[in-house]
């Protein structure tokens, strides 16, 4: 496991990067436009570009064939121009520079993220995947904590230093990364592109797979609504003021940073699909309980509460996607779990939005309680036959 703590290096640059261009983007693009459904748009490029291009980047380097390896190529190119355009978004002088910045961010990417989500299941057997994820995670998560905190007091002493600090992380884990892992030495069974064998798109969308892939877009369906406004939520029909309502969502992200390992190792010893359907019908629970709250520290509570029950979701579902599949297609169902989960993401902020529209936000907590018992239902659709439990310490599990 030392080599999964290492690659979560790159899933701690990720994450620090994202959050800091989450968090202050939005400050830049209101110098320029007044329109706030216009800075919610743009703040969405990325969810477009994982939506086309990390699907084709994650089945292209399932072909690739370097001395360096299929997925670290990707990393090679992706990573230092990610860093530039990262460094360069807070020295726009217009909004065309800004948005040409942002674009070539996000394009860059998209380039190494599905690679690098890859390279985990590559170099770790199928019966610890559940538990490498929840590793890495973990280190994502840690990563986010700082862009918030730390990043914070950067952004306050001059705008650029939070950016500054994300290329340097960047370039930094990619060395990290490369000076670790040697692909065709780590990876478990590494297979040369030539000899592998060809598999077609239709083929990897077994029953299974596709009930997996409607309880994913439902269950980030009910995530990313509560994620996006939550905190207006709180202000607007809890009388909350803007500060507590942060705070109080950063309860749940807390928790998902805590029960990371633990939800890793609880799908290795007792399955991964019994423990998402304990985390999905947790939510269904806090999610619904929450409408009947009005007081501060039950909310809080049953935030954090929440985010230990997505820790068993969030951790436990990509390992799970990849286990339906075979080997040689990790980068290509990589790339199809981030289309459905991009596609909620686009999807839910401006439909929770809408219906907060016509029915006022104590809406809000149902949509998202039902969005996430519609994902249960689906789960119900999925077999996992070899996958219920990882017994050994070697070897990998069958596919459904």
């Amino acid at each position: 496991m030392r080599k999964t703590w290492l690659l979560g290096f790159g899933f701690f640059s990720i994450s620090i990067t994202w959050a800091l261009y989450n968090a202050f983007v939005p400050f830049f693009l209101d110098n320029y436009l007044s329109s706030t459904l216009l800075i919610g748009f743009m703040m969405t490029i990325d969810n477009y570009f994982a939506l086309f291009l990390q699907p084709w980047v994650g089945n292209r380097s399932d072909k690739t064939n370097t001395r360096f390896g299929k997925r670290l190529p990707y990393l090679m190119i992706g990573m230092p121009l990610a860093a530039l355009f990262v460094a360069l978004v807070p020295f726009h002088v217009s909004l065309v520079t800004l948005v040409a910045f942002m674009v070539l961010m996000n394009l860059s990417m998209s380039v190494y993220r599905s690679p690098t989500v890859a390279l985990m299941p590559d170099i770790t057997i199928d019966s610890k995947r559940s538990q490498a994820n929840g590793i890495i995670n973990f280190m994502g998560g840690i990563g986010a904590l700082l862009a918030f905190f730390v990043g914070s007091k950067l952004y306050d002493a001059d705008h650029s230093l939070p950016f500054l600090s994300a290329a340097v992380i960047t370039i930094i884990s990619l060395g990290i990364l490369m000076f670790v892992i040697k692909e065709k030495r780590d990876t478990v069974a590494y297979i040369p592109a030539e000899q592998r064998e060809k598999l077609s798109f239709r083929s990897e969308l077994n029953r299974s797979t596709v009930f997996l892939l409607g309880a994913i877009f439902f269950w980030f369906l009910s995530y990313q609504g509560v994620e996006a406004l939550f905190t207006l939520y709180g202000e607007k029909h809890l009388g909350l003021t803007e500060g507590q309502s942060a705070f109080s969502l950063g309860f749940f992200s807390l928790a998902l940073v805590l029960a990371a390992i633990p939800s890793g190792l609880l799908g290795r010893r007792f399955g991964k699909k019994r423990i998402i359907m304990i985390g999905v019908s947790g939510l269904v629970v806090i999610f619904a309980a929450i409408t009947f709250i009005d007081a501060l520290l039950p909310l809080r509570l049953l935030m954090l509460a929440g985010g230990i029950f997505w820790a068993m979701i969030n951790i436990n579902s990509y390992p799970f996607i990849i286990g339906l599949g075979k080997e040689q297609s990790i980068g290509r169902r990589t790339g199809i779990y981030y289309v459905f989960s991009s596609l909620a993401a686009i999807a839910s902020p401006p439909l929770m939005g809408g219906l907060i529209d016509l029915f006022g936000y104590s809406i809000l907590f149902y949509v998202a309680s039902g969005s996430m018992l519609i994902a249960l239902a689906f789960l119900f659709g999925v077999r996992d036959k070899g996958l219920a439990r990882d017994t050994t310490a070697t070897g990998h599990s069958t596919t459904a």
